[in-house]
């Protein structure tokens, strides 16, 4: 009897702890209804002492997306940038942009339990300005990218994205006309950090 009694408490004891894990693994990720915020920041700056040229930029992309269903998202962003060039102590360029669109995500492959890689297409309304002038400008942009995001906790996440793997856009100058312009960057994972923005998400 006391061998009958030991034997369901170990097969009790491992199905609790085999079921735990399991909820545990799948508390990592997206589910359908999940809201999901991410901030993801970019910048730069360089100072070259043999031409006395110094440049500055900085891009913020906040969004925040709704989950169809386990793996698909969709959303909307807003994108804020500026850029400044300086010789010699003196301003040469700069520019400055407001962007705020649509996005939709797809996580099509979990590496571990904490690693979930996606795809995402946004399109974005541009206006901006640029050259000391302040030229101002408006367009439409299409893009498309991969990430990665890592789960720290259930909720929190590290965003890891290429943004710019394809792009499209489309500008018109006041006074001018249209300009259009084609980006594949082919080559984005030879240099992972000259296109990469880093970020923080939360999952409500």
């Amino acid at each position: 009897m006391k061998k009958i009694i030991l034997t369901v408490a170990a097969v009790f004891a491992f199905g609790f702890a085999n079921a735990q894990e399991t909820t545990e693994a799948k508390g990592f990720g997206f589910s359908k209804g999940n809201i999901m915020v991410e901030g993801n920041l970019g910048f730069s700056s360089t100072n070259d002492k043999n031409t006395e040229v110094k440049t500055n930029s900085f891009e913020f992309n906040p969004k925040a997306g709704y989950f169809v269903t386990d793996k698909f998202a969709v959303g909307i962003q807003l994108g804020i940038g500026s850029d400044k060039e300086e010789t010699a102590g003196t301003d040469t360029d700069k520019n400055s942009n407001f962007d705020a669109g649509v996005f939709g995500r797809y996580y099509f492959l979990d590496l571990g339990q904490r690693f979930k890689t996606y795809a995402e297409a946004g399109v974005n309304f541009q206006n901006g300005k640029a050259g000391l002038a302040d030229a101002k400008y408006s367009g439409v942009g299409v893009g498309a990218g991969l990430g990665i995001n890592y789960f720290v906790s259930e909720s929190f996440a590290i965003n890891f994205g290429l943004t710019d793997v394809l792009s499209y856009s489309t500008k018109k100058w006041d006074g001018g006309k249209a300009v259009s312009e084609f980006n594949g960057n082919v080559n984005v994972f030879n240099n992972f950090f000259s296109t990469a923005q880093f970020g923080l998400t939360y999952k409500f």
